[in-house]
């Protein structure tokens, strides 16, 4: 019995010591070995525990693990940071600060660890932000960027009530070269269009407005979602197929300009309805081409109250069967992958057959961004991105 209360008490002291230095690797590599359905679970919750323990100094190793993590990973990983840092925070030592800014200003990293290391930096010295968030405007990290057009934002705001419009309509043109959240970007726009500056939010965006369009193929009793019609496995734009109307061609069409409109959610909609016809019941498809100047990571972010699906050089990206739950900005976002060169997009958007005045938008809006939202621009039309 002594033995065994004597090993027991040797365990708990051991998961509660410091991690040493030298076996922060080895501790953070059975982090990022935990997978789905429980595997490395165990062992990640023992190293856990004792990453919990980092002392002050290690503490941006942690938040460097990030890097090459599954967003699982990641997250444990987080946990063990702020634990860590809670308790240096508290300590005589105190946090890392000048790691920590480090940390941040360096944007190899994770967004998400630079992210995390900000806000403890602000906890141990509320100063950081003057620092930091004015240089900003241009980071990789969608949060930072965010804060950065904030801050120029109620700048501009204070500069206009104080009758300074010149130096408003500068900072206000300075956040927007920074902004690409929505919300942000719609009141930049409103603001500049007071001071008879408007803004294109298609180029902004690089919405994609120019659509090679056919359809429409049958979605009654809502089949087409699933069903597979021609578009699905070969693009040819010359070809004739058999719709629910009779042959149909593909056709180029585009949306109705806007140059004056402000409201993110009807900026660059390419409208079916209009464009084509209200039908129900029905199946349209629309491609276009988009080249890139590098393999690149982007995201594909869609708005429509319609079910829809997205293929990428022929394949298959990510898909919604939902129908007339809203549409606005930015509404999805699916990650993927363009190639150097030309890449083949095709969406298909399905309208159901209910009669409400509710339900009979049939419509979309499609731009491609970074991961942290700003726009990406097909090389051979900068100026709206489409082909």
């Amino acid at each position: 019995m002594l033995n065994r209360t004597f090993l027991l008490l040797c365990v708990v002291a051991l998961l509660a010591s410091p991690a040493r230095a030298d076996d922060l690797d080895r501790l953070i590599s059975l982090v990022k070995a935990v997978g789905p359905r429980g595997a490395g679970h165990a062992e990640a919750t023992s190293a856990i525990a004792k990453l919990e323990q980092t002392p002050a100094g290690e503490l941006v190793r942690i938040l460097a693990a990030f890097d090459d993590a599954t967003p699982l990973a990641a997250n444990w990983l987080r946990g063990a940071f702020e634990a860590a840092a809670a308790s240096a925070l508290q300590s005589p030592q105190g946090l890392p600060l000048s790691d920590l800014e480090a940390f941040v200003a360096d944007r190899t990293h994770s967004s998400i660890a630079r992210r995390c290391a900000y806000e403890w930096l602000v906890q141990g010295d509320p100063t950081a932000p003057d620092r930091i968030i004015p240089g900003m405007l241009d980071d990789p990290s969608a949060e930072m960027r965010r804060d950065a057009v904030a801050r120029l934002l109620t700048e501009a705001q204070q500069a206009e009530e104080a009758g300074q419009p010149m130096q408003a309509l500068a900072l206000y043109q300075q956040a927007l070269t920074g902004a690409s959240d929505g919300d942000q970007v719609e009141t930049l726009a409103q603001a500049l269009a007071k001071l008879e500056q408007p803004v294109d939010l298609v180029q902004h965006f690089a919405i994609v407005t120019e659509w090679q369009v056919i359809g429409p193929f049958d979605n009654h009793e809502l089949v087409g979602f699933a069903a597979v019609y021609p578009p699905e496995t070969e693009i040819k734009l010359d070809a004739e197929y058999e719709g629910t109307m009779g042959p149909m061609n593909w056709t180029r069409l585009a949306a109705e300009p806007q140059p004056a409109v402000t409201d993110v959610n009807e900026v660059g909609k390419f409208d079916l309805a209009k464009l084509t016809a209200p039908h129900k019941g029905a199946v349209s498809y629309a491609t276009t081409e988009f080249i890139s100047t590098q393999d690149q990571p982007v995201e594909f972010r869609i708005a429509t109250p319609n079910a829809w699906k997205l293929w990428v050089n022929g394949e298959l990206v990510f898909g919604q069967e939902e129908y007339h739950r809203g549409m606005m900005f930015d509404q999805y976002a699916a990650r993927g992958t363009l190639k150097q060169g030309r890449n083949r997009i095709l969406l298909k958007i399905c309208q159901n057959e209910q009669t409400q005045d509710w339900a009979q938008e049939w419509a979309f809006q499609f731009r491609v961004c970074d991961l942290a939202g700003k726009g990406v621009v097909s090389a051979d039309n900068p100026a709206t991105a489409a082909k």
